[in-house]
């Protein structure tokens, strides 16, 4: 994908020294080689023998497993497997001259950011579901197989088995994308199904979850929303042609969600959804993941479970939504399967190097949380006595934050919250004070909040969560 006043990748008009043998295939298969074979290794194994037949006709030559790399020999694997290929020899794949194609399903940055490095400098096409690393070091990965001619393709790295890379790099290659709108944890999203459908706490459906395998045993990564974000800087640079770094994507998570918030949503007629937002608004981006209420009559307040899904706003084509499963062994190992096709097609073509031909990255600001404009779910816990919601309304208005709709619930809730301020020991009865603002700069939000924060009436710190009209 383009950007207005970008540059393309880099080309080295000279053929590298490793593709000449890769332009005069004839008919020799390809042969791939794969680092990595766990869950989603097993489901890329499964794939290409069930269906090697039918991919060896869409990519017009035989596509061969010649050496898969692990950690343990001895550990079970996929019965798809032939088990000679196995070494935890990871040279024997990116240094190995017959390898053509190199997946790397391993994950994590070290060792293999330079695994692949070393992939592409041999002249090897690379496939790979690293979101984490094409989050950190994207751009120069794609710059540096621009520069060799071969290809980097990574359609599994973001959406499992939803074709959203294609759908930024192909099918809107001709339009502007104005925005994007996505729910991209499996994880988060199912705990918030149930929070919502069962009235369950967080740490019940995060437990359910994970007796389900929809959570890991620490689920730190998603929970707290850093998965998102790291899929969210993937799709930046293909949406917004940007090179942005993960500190500047604002990132928060759904830990500190609770019942309550989700019968309040539902009171005002929205529902709670882990959101990754990016806007491109000329002059910067704007890049954020958190919990956000949204209508619950808008297409992503019915996406439930485990599904994910990608709302894209284009300048010409308008708005276009893109779903279904976003984990697992098989839908994350069919996106990275149509992957290894199409590079060993082009690779068996004599035309490598397609897959990044024509994007443009460059680095872009991300305009500060603070300068974004929304409207806002407060929630307070407060002592229930007279001129709270006064002093409370007071705050936000010397700040410039109108209010939309107020809410008071009773009865109070007895026992909850930490101790009041100031060291006291009386305690008045609870309750909550709910408000929907009108359109406030954050920043404007946040300054009322700091003044509200003093007050001794205060019971538990504020809920705050962004309102978008998805």
């Amino acid at each position: 994908m383009k950007t207005e006043g970008g540059s393309p990748l880099n080309f080295n008009p000279e053929p590298h020294a490793g593709s000449d043998r890769k332009r005069l295939r004839g008919g020799a298969p390809i042969q791939i080689g794969l680092l990595g074979c766990g869950t989603v290794g097993g489901g890329v194994l499964r794939l290409l023998a069930e269906n090697a037949g039918y991919l060896a006709e869409r990519a017009g030559v035989p596509l061969v497993v010649k050496r898969v790399v692990v950690r343990d020999l001895e550990k079970e694997r996929v019965s798809a497997l032939d088990r000679s290929l196995l070494t935890t020899r990871p040279e024997e794949v990116v240094d190995d001259p017959a390898i053509d194609l190199v997946v790397e399903v391993m994950g994590g940055e070290t060792p293999a950011r330079a695994l692949i490095e070393r992939a592409i400098d041999q002249g090897k096409g690379v496939v790979t579901a690293n979101k984490l690393l094409l989050a950190a070091h994207g751009p120069a990965l794609l710059a540096r197989a621009a520069a060799r001619q071969v290809d980097l393709a990574f359609e599994g790295a973001v959406g499992g088995g939803i074709p959203i890379i294609r759908t930024l790099r192909d099918a809107l290659a001709s339009d502007w994308v104005a925005s994007v709108t996505a729910i991209l944890n499996g994880t988060c999203n199912y705990i918030l199904t149930r929070m919502r459908d069962t009235g369950a706490s967080f740490d019940a459906a995060l437990r359910e979850a994970q007796q389900l395998g929809y959570a890991e045993a620490d689920p730190t990564l998603d929970v707290d929303g850093h998965d998102a974000a790291h899929k969210l800087i993937v799709l930046a640079m293909l949406a917004f042609g940007a090179q942005v770094d993960s500190e500047s994507v604002h990132t928060s998570g759904i830990r500190n969600i609770e019942e309550a918030d989700h019968r309040y949503a539902d009171r005002f007629g929205y529902t709670i959804k882990h959101l990754a937002i990016g806007r491109d608004l000329g002059g910067s981006i704007e890049l954020r993941v958190h919990p956000t209420l949204i209508p619950k009559q808008s297409v992503l307040a019915n996406v439930s479970g485990v599904l994910n899904a990608v709302l894209l706003e284009g300048r010409a084509v308008g708005p276009a939504l893109v779903y279904g499963r976003g984990a697992g062994d098989l839908p994350t190992a069919v996106s990275v399967v149509s992957d290894i096709l199409d590079v060993a097609r082009s690779i068996a073509s004599g035309v490598a190097g397609m897959q990044g031909r024509g994007m443009s990255i460059k680095p872009r600001p991300v305009r500060p949380l603070g300068e974004i404009v929304s409207r806002y779910y407060l929630r307070f816990v407060v002592e229930d006595r007279p001129g709270v919601m006064g002093r409370l309304a007071g705050a936000l208005g010397d700040a410039g934050v109108s209010i939309e709709q107020i809410v008071q619930q009773e009865p109070a809730r007895e026992g909850q919250g930490a101790a009041p301020a100031g060291g006291r020991t009386a305690r008045e009865p609870a309750a909550d004070v709910v408000l929907i603002t009108h359109d406030a700069q954050e920043g404007l939000v946040r300054n009322a909040l700091d003044a509200i924060a003093r007050e001794h009436f205060l019971r538990e710190p504020v809920r705050l969560f962004r309102i978008e009209a998805t």
